[in-house]
């Protein structure tokens, strides 16, 4: 059986149907002491509930999902509810997927600038909870409905105006691999002090219809994951690494067996 290592943390959407009591109970069973958590099923269970358990249980919450959805009209509001809720947890992070193109727009630029006009009103509030809004760029494959935020260095640009302890970045190997600037931009976050989280997953084709549960179980695909951790590690970050998973096929394993898989993989790949 392997022995986590210490910087890993299980992202709750790995095992997406895993509920919280049996995630929390799974993962002290195998000596996991990080979760990365997700805001819908922490909203079913109850905040204060998996507030309590984590903490009773001695589990760090590694960062939220999440805030962002920039397009939407009452993001302000629904922003400032997902801090109040990361900071209720207990976790520094909190993950922005920044949002697509508002209905019926094609203009990326105005929808780039919507999310730095959030930022700005959203940092100090974060700053204030003592939780740093963590800028999450996506494949552009996802730019019209989801996240107009493409690139790391587009991220480190929206973060650049603000303090790092309120805007961050997150590094997911999915969503970076393909860039020609990804490490050249992983050093600059390091230098900046805006690396907030480190995430990872596998790109693996063809991706299924749909899309989004394409991502790829650890050393299944093509993503220099060794690679990705090195080059973060050579910036000084010391924090947890996420395996973040969408994949209908892991989703349907009982989640003591995804667990055991995910850690004999990042073992395997990742350390």
């Amino acid at each position: 059986m392997t022995v986590p290592d210490p910087r890993f943390s299980l992202n709750q959407w790995t095992t997406r149907h895993w509920p919280i009591p049996d995630l929390v109970s799974g993962c002290v069973a195998r000596g996991v002491r990080g979760v990365g958590l997700w805001r819908e099923p922490v909203a079913e269970y109850g905040l204060a509930r998996t507030a309590k358990l984590m903490g009773d249980e001695g589990l760090t919450v590694t960062s939220l999902c999440r805030g962002g959805f920039f397009q939407e009209k009452d993001a302000i509001a629904e922003n400032r509810r997902a801090i109040e809720e990361a900071a209720e947890l207990g976790t520094p992070v909190l993950v922005l997927v920044s949002g697509g193109l508002p209905e019926g727009s094609r203009d990326i630029d105005a929808a780039r600038a919507r999310v730095a006009e959030c930022l700005a009103e959203l940092a100090p509030y974060a700053g204030s909870h003592n939780v740093q809004l963590a800028i999450e760029p996506l494949h552009p494959m996802y730019a019209s409905d989801r996240c107009v935020v493409s690139t790391l260095g587009q991220a480190l640009d929206l973060a650049a105006p603000h303090p790092p302890e309120q805007v961050g970045v997150v590094i997911d190997t999915y969503h970076l691999w393909w860039d020609t600037a990804a490490y050249d931009d992983i050093a600059r976050a390091g230098a900046e002090d805006r690396l907030a989280v480190f995430q990872v997953a596998d790109w693996v084709t063809p991706l299924p219809e749909g899309v989004l549960t394409g991502r790829g179980m650890l050393g299944d695909g093509c993503v220099e994951l060794r690679r990705f951790r090195e080059a973060v590690e050579a910036t000084g970050y010391t924090g947890p690494i996420e395996v973040e998973i969408f994949n209908e096929e892991l989703w349907a394993m009982p989640g003591p067996d995804a667990l055991t898989l995910t850690l004999d993989r990042f073992a395997e790949h990742v350390v």
